[in-house]
């Protein structure tokens, strides 16, 4: 007797109606997809059999939560991952595709709990916060870098701003009463062309 009988036997019975209600026989109540999500989440199993036929249809039911799970836009399932297992229906391989998928994710579940400390260790308690942070940091580098290589690069217009850090003092820039002393030079300048224009 493998895992999915002995799962199908303690599992919850869910009828599905004509209308496309479902029908929880243990609590006797209607319930919906979500429902049902959240009764996987916390372990329960069940399994759905057409009202009127008796059929199990507990695998159409599942694919219809993810399908709806990826449409509220929780996409775990890769473009690339879907292409691949659309392309072994129908291939030789076809028949080992569920135990090895089914291999896979057990050894995921089991190592879910040492997965999410190994995560917290490498980015935080914020995975996704910490990644845009680095990837902010490495911005400000690459940008950096490529004024230091390319002097002019600051100049061109949609140029990012330079970073925050100070820029070390140079020896060449002018200090304030270098500037003060142009300034008045500039002034005097402009008094003699206006005298002149009046003469």
């Amino acid at each position: 007797m493998n895992d999915e009988t002995t799962a199908a036997q303690n599992a919850v019975v869910i009828k599905k109606y004509a209308n496309r209600r479902l029908y929880n026989t243990a609590t006797s109540t209607y319930v919906t997809l979500d429902d049902l999500a959240a009764m996987v989440k916390s372990g329960t199993d069940f399994v759905v059999y057409d009202a009127k036929s008796g059929e199990d249809i507990t695998r159409s039911v599942l694919t219809q939560i993810i399908f709806e799970e990826e449409n509220k836009g929780t996409n775990l399932l890769p473009i690339n991952f879907l292409r691949q297992l659309i392309r072994f229906y129908g291939d030789n391989m076809q028949a080992f595709i569920p135990s090895y998928l089914d291999f896979s994710l057990q050894t995921l579940t089991k190592d879910q709990d040492k997965f999410r400390q190994q995560m917290m260790d490498a980015w935080g308690s914020d995975p996704i916060k910490a990644v845009e942070e680095q990837t902010k940091r490495n911005m400000a580098m690459f940008s950096d870098a490529m004024r230091m290589f390319n002097p002019f690069a600051a100049a061109m217009p949609g140029a990012p701003p330079p970073s925050t850090r100070p820029a070390p003092p140079s020896a060449a820039s002018p200090s304030k009463d270098d500037l003060q002393a142009l300034k008045d030079q500039l002034s005097a300048m402009q008094q003699k062309i206006d005298t002149l224009a009046k003469n």
